[in-house]
Order: structure tokens, then C-alpha cells, then sequence
């Protein structure tokens, strides 16, 4: 981790996510299965499942906003994400995961954010640090992948042809 970063302890995983992220992807949501409790105004969504709701065991319909739990919870949320289709979802870019290799080439483009995102709180003022690792949007759906690769937030990818390269590891054991 930077020294420009300070890591939160483990007291928290839910970081909010910055109004300009939605500013610059253009469209508005169906569902949001990780949403705070606590409504956050600026995420342009219709419908909302929070900790209580259990989004993962509630069902998913429309074009879906993710900033699932980080940390161990992310792989069953992306699991469930690329499995439904239609989305865009903000995780770290954790390129060195297996969670990461098992679904970066299932979806249908991503986006590595330029710089380190500055996540907000429920009244949109920045936390103090920004985030402890890169963020990556990915994007599942004709729709979504067409936000993603025009709003202008970084270096963005189309995942048009799905690749075996790359997906033997080096670790002994190990698959992608």
C-alpha cells in the first residue's frame, strides 16, 4: 500500500461510491443489491437491496449498479454478477486474485480508473484517504459496456473474445 493510502483496519467494507463515477458513466440503474442502508440520493437507482435485504439471495432483474463488500465477500457478489449479465460493477483491481482471473474475461469490458478513487460518505464529503488499491468498473450488457468504454475515467478494455491465455498461474497448484 502507498504511503499516500491508509488502510481502515478492517472497521469497515462499505465505501461509498463517488457521485462523479455515475456523472460520468451517463445511465441510471434498475438495482443496486449492495446499497448502504441508509439511501444515497446520488446513485441514480431505482431499486435498492441493503445488508438486511441479503442481495445475494434476493432476486436481480434490469441493468444492476454494484460496489459489492470487498475483501473475501467480493468473489461470490461478482459470481452472481457475471452470472446475471447486465451491469457494472466496482471492485478493486485486484489483478493478482484468482476471484479476479475467474471473472475479468466473463464480462464485456472494463474500465482501470486513472488514479486512486477517494470514496465518500453518506453525506458526500471525501474520506480523508483515498482507497487502499486501484478500482476497476467492469461491465456486463451492450449497454453498460458502452457507458463504461466512453466515460472518459481511465484506460478502458473490451473483453470482445474470450481468451484461454493467461489462465495457467505460475503458483504450483493453483488455477485460474
Amino acid at each position: 500500500m502507498g504511503g499516500h493510502s491508509v488502510p481502515n483496519g478492517g472497521l469497515s467494507n462499505e465505501w461509498y461510491t463517488p457521485p462523479g463515477i455515475f456523472e460520468a458513466l451517463g445511465i441510471s440503474f434498475d438495482l443496486d443489491p449492495c446499497h448502504p442502508a441508509e439511501r444515497l440520493p446520488w446513485i441514480p437507482v431505482e431499486h435498492t437491496y441493503d445488508k438486511a435485504d441479503d442481495g445475494l439471495a434476493q432476486p436481480w432483474s434490469g441493468r444492476v449498479w454494484m460496489n459489492p463488500p470487498y475483501g473475501a465477500e467480493t468473489d461470490p457478489w461478482l459470481e452472481r454478477f457475471v452470472e446475471h449479465g447486465n451491469g457494472i460493477a466496482l471492485v478493486f483491481a485486484r489483478t493478482e486474485t484468482e476471484w479476479f482471473h475467474r471473472h475479468a474475461l466473463a464480462v464485456d469490458a472494463w474500465c482501470l480508473i486513472r488514479g486512486r478513487l477517494t470514496f465518500v460518505y453518506a453525506d458526500r464529503t471525501p474520506s480523508r484517504y483515498n482507497a487502499g488499491a486501484p478500482s476497476v468498473l467492469l461491465a456486463a450488457g451492450d449497454d453498460c459496456s458502452t457507458a463504461l468504454l466512453n466515460c472518459g475515467l481511465g484506460i478502458t478494455v473490451s473483453v470482445n473474445e474470450r481468451s484461454a491465455l493467461g489462465q495457467a498461474s505460475i503458483f504450483a497448484g493453483a488455477t485460474a
